[in-house]
């Protein structure tokens, strides 16, 4: 509580004979006591959501005391002077690693005991007192969002986050196939276009590298280079099968005037700085075309576009966006070599068998993740249920996508802590049995 507002309260409380406590102050470090989840786990679920299944779960409680009965412990071993320098940095190192969860902690401990404050305020407060009734449900407001954002905040201090989350991305769209007409082109190059206006409404550098458009406007495909801070962590649940239905604007269908069904594809593939991918130039065939157009003066008459196979692989990449044959090979071998990175990386992620619960199906971009009704004005993502209305906004690539995508990292962080504490639960049983 800030002490603004509570030399409010306080000022209030006085004039209508109440008592306002103090702020609650961060006990030291020996005074912790792991017990929030015992004395305090149903106001945190009443304030954070029915959402926050991991606060029913006696797993993740128990995971949450044992680091902070271990940071104690640290802590406590720490004040030895029998330490030698060896061991000593061991438990910097290891109270480093726990401070985030035991500092987050007390946050919430302190928060959710301010909160049960409020509450008993409210109900003590008599009805004359609207000022003071106003004031506290305020605070309690105010409260129930920070209390959010720190649960929030601990669940992500319990998962080790994504090694590629600061990485951009090479992110590709594909027209898919549709039950008449072209609205699948229409609907691609409108997707195109939402991800332009995202990566500007986050700051991000929107670097196009092929660019293959089709008849009435629409497009094929493209792949575009985006960098800046926390791409891939933002765009990487974008990735997968996106379903569209609607009565066609252009082209051929749009003159039967009922609702067409159709499907583009995103992939999003994460381009790490320090990573390059090693090619023998004897494993690539390299063919050259003209490229493809919509038709009249943007259809190219010298064969600059250029196509790569890699050979053991039969991975192919493309592209046609210069009209430099020199330039074209360039990207083609860079959207290749992306391409046989994610390929490394698929691998190493079905080896750690649980990466695919962690990631929330994001490596998996073939299974169908999102429908767009424009008859109906919604947008409805089958991952997590999530449903909302005016399409236009949506993509228009601004705050109604990021606050999908915030959901989706929530859920997806949610699901990862879940699975983080199955698995220290088997290790736990599986030393003891051998113990």
């Amino acid at each position: 509580m800030s002490a603004h507002r509570w030399t409010r309260l306080c000022v209030l409380g006085f004039l209508s004979n109440s008592t306002v406590s103090a702020p609650s102050a961060r006990k030291p470090v020996s005074k912790i006591q792991p017990l929030l989840w015992r004395n305090g786990v149903g106001l945190a679920r009443r304030y954070c959501g029915a959402g926050n299944n991991w606060l029913n779960n006696e797993a993740v409680r128990r995971h949450l005391n044992r680091l902070l009965g271990e940071y104690i412990a640290v802590s406590s071993s720490l004040q030895s002077e029998a330490l030698g320098d060896s061991e000593r940095r061991t438990l910097n190192r290891r109270v480093v690693e726990l401070s985030s969860v035991a500092d987050t902690f007390q946050s919430c401990e302190l928060v959710l005991k301010e909160m049960a404050e409020l509450e008993a305020h409210l109900q003590s407060a008599s009805d004359g007192d609207k000022q003071l009734v106003e004031l506290l449900r305020e605070e309690q407001h105010e409260m129930e969002k920070k209390l959010r954002k720190l649960n929030r905040k601990l669940i992500q201090t319990l998962v080790p986050s994504d090694v590629h989350d600061d990485s951009g991305v090479l992110l590709e769209v594909a027209a898919g196939r549709t039950t008449g007409g072209d609205i699948c082109q229409q609907f691609t190059r409108e997707m195109f276009e939402m991800y332009e206006c995202f990566s500007s409404y986050k700051d991000w550098d929107f670097k196009v590298l092929n660019y293959t458009p089709s008849d009435y406007g629409g497009l094929h495909h493209a792949a575009v280079n985006v960098t800046g801070q926390n791409v891939y962590r933002w765009l990487k649940f974008e990735g997968g099968t996106h379903r569209v239905q609607r009565i066609p604007e252009v082209g051929l269908s749009s003159r039967m005037q009922r609702i067409h069904t159709g499907t583009m594809t995103v992939i999003v593939l994460p381009q790490p700085r320090d990573v390059d991918i090693a090619i023998d130039p004897k494993e690539l065939r390299i063919d050259t075309f003209r490229s493809r157009g919509a038709g009249g003066q943007s259809v190219n008459t010298t064969d600059s576009a250029v196509r790569i196979v890699h050979l053991p692989t039969g991975t192919v990449a493309e592209c046609q966006q210069s009209r430099s044959q020199l330039q074209n090979r360039d990207t083609a071998l860079h959207l290749l070599k992306a391409r046989l990175y994610q390929g490394t990386l698929s691998r190493q992620v079905e080896e750690r068998h649980t990466a695919r619960k962690q990631q929330m199906g994001t490596r998996s971009q073939s299974e169908r993740i999102r429908t767009y009704n424009f008859s109906q004005d919604r947008v409805t993502d089958h991952r997590i249920g999530y449903v909302t209305r005016d399409i236009k906004e949506f993509m228009s690539g601004g705050e109604q996508l990021e606050q999908l995508i915030s959901e989706l990292q929530e859920h997806a962080e949610t699901e990862a802590l879940l699975e983080l504490v199955k698995n220290t639960k088997e290790s736990h049983h599986a030393d003891g049995s051998h113990a």
